[in-house]
């Protein structure tokens, strides 16, 4: 680094001290007297030279530049040097050696030229740097400008340095009332919120005489990423002037909490203003319609996007999106519509359809659109295996598996993470090779985290194994201590077993530890894609009566067709009358009664449900769909259920 010349620059004392609160302003110069003419035409010279640092492309022009500001003795001019650093710190040139040098030859520098030297150190750093300018800068008399504070807290906010904000925001107090600056006030918000102050972000907003659209946004976005919407909804109610960024913020805060229909009704009321809509918002509003998986709102949202200039043919990020919407909505046909429209296609495009192919149990596509990726200029990235990995474990493809996992980085060069072990240990579980996965959880170079446990629990379930589910549970017990499913899970696995007095010390704990099991609910789409609300053993619908009289009705069409309740689906040890009409008013159960009476005879039902579908409704919903004729889809927490003429497409492997 070249040193200052200055004297008052060769020593770094602390940041701020008593003596130097009160700095005099700068002394008046004797300026020598300039002609009319002269000076009109100095100004004249000192205007094309900004215009022509305007459009400068690179370093070289700059210096150019620099050296015909020598040659018109202009080298002393703040106005255009100013711009000069500025357009330097544009094309990233560092500030050592040359815009330091610059600025070392000039004898008396403004405080716009001290305000552009301390933010190209707040953009590039080091960030202390910024700070130590400042303290020469009031040392030798000069005056900050609102600038000056906005460069010095960008350089708090990149170095996410609080205590260091927060000695800036009690100088732009004490220096000239500068904290009731539009800018510095909004600069002090972004400080505060990315270092994680959101009180005092929100304190600032609340003392600010003044305030514009970017203040509101800032805490609403903050408050949307701290989970608390209703924060951000009163925030948004009080907004004067309501513009895309703001709606944005509402619509994909709901959506990234997991509040779909708050996300959708947003964006309808958005749509209902006339608000522009940009691919962020609609990205928001498809990964809504993904989580509710409704078909109605999926085609709304994509004619939206149409409508918008936005549409999957000529936007890859919104395509991408759609893809992932369609496969959860349960329609992986529409899906493969939108990819094969697309002009333009990426790793997250081919990404997403592998994903969706995985998760409707089409493993030959996915590998097909895997391969097919291979041949075009996409690489391969660590979600596209996680998609193919997926793949193979719906379908019990192990040796497929295998050989994917332990040449994905050799050959294409993607390192195996967290994920692609979990994926593995899914795919060795599921095919009930449980040794085998979990000796490889114990070579993982990395510590597993709660999936790969949790897949191993979940395959202990499926194969009946009490004894190494206990491992799988122990390590979750740690990890994820208050997480309630994984004690059902155990408690489940042992309830099979026969282990009653570990059901009972698993249900022991959960009363100790205050965790109360999350009921079973499932949502069906209706007539006019409303969609209806279910939850396990709750018969408070309005049309309860006829949903219980049309589900007794069906199972007893089913028993005729050798349909037997399958007791072991319920984990609690009672008698087997009330087992029977445990399983009765499963969710999934009420909402397919009230799916068969909703829709028109001959179309598909779709039901989304919270947690995994149970052994004997997946038992009826394969009868089901043979007696009445009907496709019967379910989206369970792992996967999707194609039900067709007494078939499910995961060939009962889930």
């Amino acid at each position: 680094m070249v040193a200052f010349s200055r004297k008052f620059c060769t020593t770094r004392s602390p940041l701020f001290s008593h003596k130097q609160l009160f700095v005099p302003q700068e002394r008046q110069q004797n300026q020598p007297f300039i002609p009319l003419s002269q000076l009109q035409q100095r100004k004249l010279l000192e205007s094309q030279l900004i215009s022509v640092l305007h459009g400068c492309n690179g370093l070289k022009q700059i210096k150019q530049v620099h050296a015909h500001l020598f040659r018109k003795g202009l080298d002393q001019c703040c106005f255009v040097l100013t711009k000069l650093l500025r357009m330097l710190t544009k094309f990233d040139v560092p500030m050592d050696p040359y815009a330091r040098l610059l600025f070392d030859q000039v004898k008396r520098p403004n405080p716009f030229l001290w305000t552009a030297f301390i933010r190209g150190y707040s953009l590039q750093g080091p960030f202390a740097e910024s700070v130590l300018l400042y303290n020469c800068m009031r040392r030798e008399g000069t005056g900050p400008v609102s600038f000056t504070f906005t460069a010095l807290l960008k350089a708090c906010t990149a170095a996410l340095d609080v205590n260091l904000g927060r000695q800036i925001h009690a100088q732009a107090i004490s220096i000239g009332g500068f904290a009731n600056d539009l800018y510095v006030g909004n600069t002090l918000i972004d400080m505060y919120l990315k270092c994680g102050v959101l009180d005092c972000g929100r304190r600032v907003f609340d003392e600010m005489p003044d305030k514009d659209v970017i203040s509101w946004t800032s805490l609403i976005v903050a408050y949307a990423k701290s989970g608390d919407m209703e924060a951000a909804a009163r925030l948004f109610d009080g907004l004067p002037e309501k513009d895309m960024v703001a709606w944005t913020a509402m619509v994909t805060g709901y959506a990234q909490n997991g509040r779909p229909r708050e996300a959708l009704e947003y964006f309808e009321r958005m749509q209902d203003v006339g608000v522009e809509t940009d691919e962020v918002t609609l990205v928001g509003a498809i990964s809504a319609c993904a989580q509710l998986g409704a078909a109605k709102y999926a085609n709304w949202v994509r004619d939206v996007a149409e409508q918008s200039g936005f549409g999957p043919t000529k936007n890859v990020v919104v395509g991408s999106a759609l893809i992932d919407m369609y496969s959860k909505c349960g329609s992986v046909e529409d899906a493969y519509r939108v990819f094969e429209a697309m002009s333009e296609r990426n790793v997250f495009s081919f990404s997403s359809m592998i994903l969706g192919f995985a998760m409707h149990g089409r493993a030959d596509a996915a590998m097909r659109l895997f391969h097919e990726m291979l041949k075009t200029e996409t690489k391969p990235n660590r979600v596209t295996f996680v998609g193919v990995l997926t793949a193979c474990s719906h379908v019990g493809m192990v040796e497929q598996g295998r050989h994917l996992f332990a040449t994905m980085e050799e050959c294409y060069g993607v390192s195996p993470s967290v994920d692609h072990y979990a994926c593995m240990v899914d795919l060795l579980g599921r095919a009930g090779c449980l040794e085998e996965a979990l000796k490889l959880i114990k070579k993982m170079p990395m510590e597993p985290h709660g999936g790969v446990w949790g897949a191993l629990l979940g395959a202990c379930r499926i194969h009946g194994n009490p004894d190494i589910a206990e491992i799988a549970a122990n390590h979750l017990f740690e990890i994820e201590p208050n997480a309630i499913g994984n004690y059902i899970l155990l408690s489940n696995i042992y309830a099979l077993a026969g282990r009653w007095d570990d059901v009972s010390r698993i249900r022991k704990l959960m009363r100790e530890k205050g965790l109360r099991k999350n009921p079973g609910c499932s949502w069906v789409e209706a007539k006019k894609g409303v969609i209806h609300e279910f939850f396990a053993g709750d018969m408070t619908h309005p049309k309860s009566n006829e949903i219980k009289r049309a589900l007794e009705d069906l199972l007893d069409r089913l028993k005729e067709h050798g349909y037997l309740p399958n007791l072991s689906s319920v984990a609690y040890d009672v008698s087997d009358e009330d087992k029977k009409r445990i399983l009765m008013t499963h969710s999934e159960k009420l909402a397919l009664a009230f799916g068969l009476l909703s829709t028109n005879v001959g179309s598909s039902i779709r039901i989304v449900k919270n947690l995994r579908i149970c052994e004997d409704c997946h038992s009826v919903m394969c009868g089901a769909s043979q007696i009445t004729g009907r496709e019967i889809i379910v989206r369970d927490n792992m996967r999707f259920h194609h039900f067709r003429d007494g078939v499910c497409s995961c060939g009962n492997f889930w």
